[in-house]
């Protein structure tokens, strides 16, 4: 115990610094946790004496990640992603998977380990995604919305594949009969679920909620007994699927949330070692056979899975700039692939090359479809010319110029600060024109009459249609310092030059943008400070400070 312990304290160690690294480096942690077991298996770093014990808390880490998925899942949200966002995730998986098949067949594989392979190729990582579109501040943008829409439907998808995946046992032939067995068992358990809980468990986290510890002791209890419950002999499912099916019992709950914020640091604990030990499997003596086919799998998942996207979106009647951004977002693997290499290597249908080779390729397109969807924009800029055939001439999106605007205000971002600024000009009578990259703020604002057009300042065509070589002021409250960079270099080029207004999160953004010609760049947190400070200096401030927040609350109720 002494040594394992001794070997586990390194694993963490390790696993924390290149997280801090990879941190500075924009990359996911899952890539620093593959990264830790690369170091400590292949170079032998250590040696692990106790291999089924940290294989034991991997799967610890997969079933108290299934848990908190089961616990955040709401199937009614699959209704509110649109039928856009469900046509194309479905037509990614079934285009996915068979390329995938083929091209998995075609290396050599066998047909059941090619099978696995192109599932694994099929998803995409939610988590990541969120994360990189909420950094960019694109999730409320149309192709942000339909991203996240058929990502949902992806973990739909991933989740049935690993129900199905579960049922089997190492010596299961995949039989038709074995698959109505799996199915009517899959259809009881989640019966057996949604009756616990519409009210019994609903009403019993609601007693125990008042103690926190007490809570996260039964939310702990409940998890593992479930999946002890669910893969016992009788039912033959794995403890993973239990733990999802665990926290889909709980999800109705009021206090759903409050576990997930109870569980998640323990989850991240257990999760960490899971990938670490993917990265130990990447041994230097396999990876000479699953570089070229590690290499070739990437390529597809790094440029095939976006041409899937953009194929489909296209034929729904998207722009190219909609469906080449959407596409970015499909252009890496998920946990989810890793889980399910996992749990087919476990029943033995895989072997440890297969589950490195995906690994490879996890490690491959989490680094490069990280950079690809950051610079999403500066990538479309390059490739715009030859996108052309993925768009259709009758799109959906098409802008319409409704008049010749001239010595105009443009306003560039009507959500949050935007808000403002608009009750403002609309009091003033001032004649403007607004941009903004949400499809249901243009239709509200179209509702009520004002000019306004959907997409993104940035955009050549966008330009045009507002008459920015004639606009006298432009005013963007959009904090992509891109689009604000790329906006300027455009101004810069104008015989006639508008003002130019512009927001920054940061000091350095402030300073980039005023370097490049902004002429005030508006920046909340000194901006507010200087805004209370002025309220302070009068000598009549409480006073103020009541005017102002009876002001405020009327705006924001």
């Amino acid at each position: 115990m002494g040594s394992f312990y001794i070997d586990l304290t390194i694993v963490i160690s390790l696993a924390a610094f290149t997280t801090i690294v990879f941190r500075f480096l924009k990359q996911p942690p899952i890539l620093a946790y593959i990264l830790t077991g690369v170091v400590l298996g292949p170079l032998a770093l250590i040696h692990i004496n106790d291999a089924e014990a940290m294989r034991s808390l991997a799967e610890i880490g997969i079933t108290l990640l299934l848990f908190m998925l089961g616990l955040e899942l709401r199937f009614s949200e699959l209704k509110s992603v649109g039928k856009i966002s469900i046509i194309t995730g479905i037509g990614q998986i079934v285009f996915t998977t068979i390329i995938g098949f083929l091209i998995a067949t075609f290396l050599g594989f066998s047909q059941i380990a090619s099978f696995y392979i192109a599932i694994a190729l099929t998803f995409s990582s939610t988590i990541i995604i969120v994360k990189l579109l909420s950094d960019k501040r694109d999730l409320n943008s149309l192709y942000g919305k339909i991203s996240v829409g058929f990502l949902l439907v992806q973990d739909f998808v991933a989740i049935i594949a690993l129900i199905f995946l579960s049922g089997f046992s190492a010596e299961s032939n995949v039989s038709y009969n074995d698959f109505l067995i799996i199915i009517l068992k899959a259809v009881v358990l989640f019966g057996w679920v949604i009756l616990l809980s519409k009210k019994l468990l609903p009403y019993l986290i609601n007693k125990i909620a008042h103690s926190s510890e007490t809570l996260f002791l039964f939310s702990l209890a409940w998890a593992f007994g479930i999946a002890a419950v669910v893969s016992s002999p009788s039912i033959g499912f794995s403890i993973e699927i239990g733990g999802f099916l665990a926290g889909l019992a709980l999800a109705n709950s009021y206090e759903s949330y409050q576990i997930i914020t109870k569980i998640r640091p323990l989850r991240d604990f257990f999760i960490t070692i899971f990938f670490v030990t993917l990265g130990m499997g990447l041994l230097l003596s396999d990876f000479s056979t699953i570089l070229v086919p590690g290499i070739i799998l990437s390529l597809f998942v790094l440029i095939g899975n976006p041409i899937i996207v953009m194929v489909l979106m296209g034929f729904l009647g998207y722009k190219k700039r909609t469906g080449f951004l959407a596409g970015l977002t499909v252009a890496q693997i998920s946990e989810f692939s890793l889980i399910v290499m996992f749990m087919g290597n476990r029943i033995g249908h895989v072997s440890d090359q297969h589950v490195a080779l995906i690994t490879f390729v996890g490690a491959v397109t989490f680094v490069m479809s990280t950079y690809m969807i950051l610079n999403g924009n500066l990538l479309y800029k390059i490739f715009s010319p030859y996108l052309d055939i993925f768009e259709r001439e009758d799109v959906r999106e098409k802008n319409l110029k409704t008049k010749d605007f001239k010595n105009h205000v443009i306003l560039v971002g009507v959500r949050r600060m935007g808000e403002g600024i608009l009750e403002a000009l609309l009091k003033n009578k001032e004649d403007f024109v607004a941009v903004d990259f949400d499809p249901d703020v243009i239709e509200k604002l179209k509702e009520k009459g004002i000019d306004s057009f959907f997409g993104d300042i940035a955009d050549s065509e966008i330009q045009e249609l507002v008459s920015l070589d004639k606009a006298r002021l432009v005013i963007s409250t959009v904090s992509d310092i891109e689009d604000n960079l790329i906006l300027l270099q455009n101004i810069r080029k104008l015989t006639k030059k508008p003002k130019t207004v512009m927001l920054a999160l940061e000091k350095h953004e402030a300073q980039e943008l005023y370097s490049q010609g902004a002429d005030y760049v508006v920046v909340p947190h000194i901006a507010g400070g200087h805004h209370l400070a002025k309220i302070l200096v009068d000598e009549d401030h409480m006073e103020l400070i009541e005017k102002y927040a009876a002001r405020e609350k009327e705006y924001i109720n």
